[in-house]
C-alpha cells in the first residue's frame, strides 16, 4: 500500500503527464491549423496571381491610342515601336495566363537585350503609368509607354536600341486586390526586314513589397 505522500507524488505525476499530453495534442492542433491556414491563404494567392507572357500569332490586332491621338495597330505576338518627331512611341500586346486580372502600373524600357539573369532596377526605379492598364485572365490586352523627354538621355538610348533593332521592356503590374506586384521583362526584336517587331519574355520577378508611391513621373501616353 502506498502512503499519502506517495499518492500526493503519484498524483502530481498524473497531473504533469495529463498537461503534457494535452499540450502537445494542442501543439500539434495548432501546427495542423496554421499549416491548414497556410495552405488556403496560398490557394486564395494562386486564384488571383496574374502572370503576362507575348499574345500568339493567331490573336486579334489591337488598335491603340496614345494620349496625344497617335493611333498604332499591334498584330498578335508582336509590338510596335515608333520614333515621331523625337517621342519614341512603344505598344506591344501581351496575353494574361494566370488566374487574376493583371494591372499593368509602371514600366522600364532600357536598349539592347538582357538575360534574365539580370535581375531589374527594382520597382521603385520604374517609370508610372498616366493609366492603368487591365488585363483579364486568360485574355489579350495590351501595353503601351511613350518617351518624350530625354531625362537621364534616356530617350536618346532608346533611339538608338530602336535603330539597332533591339531593345527591352521590364513591366511592373500587380492582381486587382492590389497585391502579388511582379516584374516580367520583354525583349522586343525587328525582323530581318525590317518590317515587324517579335516579342518574348525573358525574366519574371514576384515582390512581396509594396512599392506604391515609389515610381518615377508618370511616362505612359
Amino acid at each position: 500500500m502506498f502512503g499519502t505522500d506517495e499518492w500526493v507524488t503519484i498524483s502530481s505525476l498524473a497531473t504533469a503527464a495529463g498537461t503534457l499530453v494535452l499540450a502537445v495534442a494542442t501543439f500539434a492542433s495548432v501546427r495542423s491549423a496554421n499549416h491548414a491556414a497556410r495552405v488556403a491563404e496560398r490557394s486564395f494567392r494562386l486564384a488571383l496571381r496574374p502572370v503576362l507572357a507575348p499574345s500568339r500569332l493567331e490573336d486579334p490586332e489591337e488598335r491603340i491610342m496614345f494620349g496625344d491621338r497617335h493611333w498604332v495597330v499591334v498584330p498578335g505576338g508582336q509590338a510596335s515601336v515608333e520614333v515621331v518627331e523625337g517621342v519614341v512611341y512603344l505598344a506591344m500586346q501581351v496575353r494574361n495566363v494566370g488566374n487574376g486580372i493583371a494591372v499593368i502600373e509602371a514600366w522600364q524600357p532600357y536598349p539592347g537585350l538582357r538575360l534574365g539573369l539580370e535581375e531589374p532596377v527594382g520597382p521603385q526605379g520604374f517609370r508610372a503609368q498616366t493609366r492603368s492598364l487591365w488585363i483579364p485572365p486568360g485574355d489579350v490586352g495590351f501595353w503601351q509607354g511613350a518617351l518624350r523627354d530625354d531625362a537621364g538621355g534616356l530617350r536618346h538610348e532608346i533611339v538608338g536600341a530602336v535603330e539597332a533593332g533591339e531593345l527591352g521592356v521590364d513591366l511592373v503590374y500587380r492582381d486587382h486586390d492590389g497585391g502579388q506586384r511582379t516584374i516580367s521583362r520583354f525583349s522586343l526584336v525587328r525582323d530581318a526586314d525590317g518590317q515587324r517587331w517579335w516579342t518574348s519574355m525573358t525574366l519574371h520577378r514576384s515582390y512581396e513589397e509594396d512599392p506604391a508611391d515609389l515610381f518615377a513621373e508618370p511616362g505612359a501616353t
